[in-house]
């Protein structure tokens, strides 16, 4: 299968730094399109944020573009494409921002991205997107990305009948497939070894387009540490779902033997798969479905931060109530009743606190994304800077308004965001 890619494997290099080192990444440009490189999670400077129209030119085929910032904060970050629907390729890699205090207590690291497939199988994800815009005789939208008409199949035509979670309502409007753990497919998967005893950290990231995950390893427990690269109360469950652009680090203690580490596609028909080897065994079947994923599952949104960063009690001197709506016929997907070409700036003002109310009125459920901050959510105080809003919750957050600049915020489904589903959070002078 052909697609694009920062390497000649997905995901792309690993980039590792420290916590306040400056990191400096050269991209050149090999596609014959523009594109851009976001920086996932990392509260950085405004212009190096990668997004086209807003914090940067795009860069153009056959062009270069040096980013170069700090980075604040350790944790689990990744980078991918901030232009069209790229993300839907083999555009992305992870960032590792390590912490020069943290004791490790473990014996080995293993970094693992899930994601959804699409491109090289038959259609683009240009044509998906055209596709599911042209339902309902939807024309196109200013400053979206377009590609020629790939058929109607793989879309989930009538809304939520066969793309259904129990926990998040409506899961997705596009089939794949294949979903795949290190660009590896269920049926060639990678292999994880250790001993039994050691004790692993799992750095997951959820790099899919259009698909939630719901993860487990066979004949062990999930203890959650992180999520989004910040320090949750250790959390043990037997499997942890994942929405798109989520991040979360995970530890394990080995048992002896074969095991599957399995990423089912949450309200679709699917999963990833990696196996974790320690002793002798037989390997486990690609459909395999260990019974982890239907006990104790946790979401990260459930989950509760740790006293060091937790955001000191505060009224909020701004609050903006984010409206999340839109249908599957028209394909179009809204903030306020507005795409974002017609959306007007959210206003913040330097030092304040903010609290974003997200308030999600379809039938789907939505990853929000903030970029260049990490928030607080309401009643836990967990940090991310990506969340599940289900259908009909009303999820509120919070945080500091001390990055100065004009920052994106939109739903994390590449699909709902190149739809309209995206707003500008934007510092006044």
């Amino acid at each position: 299968m052909q697609t694009w890619g920062y390497s000649d494997s997905a995901p792309g290099p690993l980039i590792r730094a420290r916590a306040g080192d400056v990191l400096r990444v050269e991209v050149t440009n090999g596609l014959d399109t523009e594109t851009s490189v976001h920086w996932h999670g990392v509260a950085l400077r405004v212009d190096m944020d990668g997004v086209p129209g807003l914090t940067q030119q795009p860069i153009a085929a056959g062009g270069r573009h040096t980013y170069e910032f700090t980075v604040p904060d350790p944790g689990t970050y990744f980078y991918h494409p901030h232009s069209g629907v790229q993300l839907d390729r083999a555009l992305y890699g992870v960032l590792v921002v390590d912490d020069p205090h943290e004791p490790g207590r473990y014996d080995q690291e293993w970094v693992l991205v899930l994601d959804d497939w699409v491109d090289g199988t038959g259609r683009t994800p240009n044509q998906v997107l055209a596709s599911l815009q042209s339902m309902g005789g939807h024309g196109d939208m200013a400053g979206m990305d377009h590609g020629s008409m790939g058929g109607m199949h793989g879309m989930s035509m009538g809304g939520m009948a066969t793309m259904t979670s129990p926990l998040l309502g409506g899961a997705g409007d596009v089939t794949y497939l294949h979903y795949l753990i290190n660009g590896r497919t269920p049926q060639a998967p990678l292999t994880l070894t250790g001993r039994p005893r050691q004790r692993v950290r799992i750095r997951l990231v959820n790099a899919a387009a259009d698909t939630t995950f719901r993860v487990a390893l066979g004949g062990h427990r999930l203890t959650v540490t992180h999520t989004d690269g910040f320090p949750v109360t250790p959390t043990t469950g037997d499997a942890l779902v994942l929405g798109m652009g989520e991040r979360a680090d995970v530890t394990v203690e080995l048992g002896d033997g074969v095991f599957p580490l399995v990423a089912v596609a949450e309200g679709k028909t699917g999963q990833a798969l990696t196996l974790v080897r320690t002793g002798a065994g037989g390997v486990p079947d690609a459909a395999v479905r260990p019974g982890e994923l239907d006990r104790r599952v946790l979401l990260t949104g459930g989950l509760k931060a740790t006293d060091d960063v937790t955001l000191d009690r505060r009224k909020p001197d701004r609050i903006h109530r984010l409206v999340l709506g839109g249908s599957m016929m028209p394909y179009r997907w809204t903030i306020n009743g507005s795409t974002y070409d017609k959306l007007e700036p959210l206003l913040v003002g330097q030092g304040e606190r903010v609290r974003l109310e997200f308030v999600n009125e379809t039938t789907m459920f939505h990853p929000m994304h903030v970029h260049g901050h990490t928030f607080a959510v309401s009643g836990n105080g967990t940090r991310n800077d990506t969340l599940i809003v289900v259908p009909k919750q009303t999820v509120s957050v919070e945080f500091d308004a001390n990055n100065p600049g004009q920052w994106m915020t939109h739903c994390h489904n590449i699909y709902h965001a190149e739809s309209g589903m995206m707003a500008n959070l934007a510092y006044w002078a």
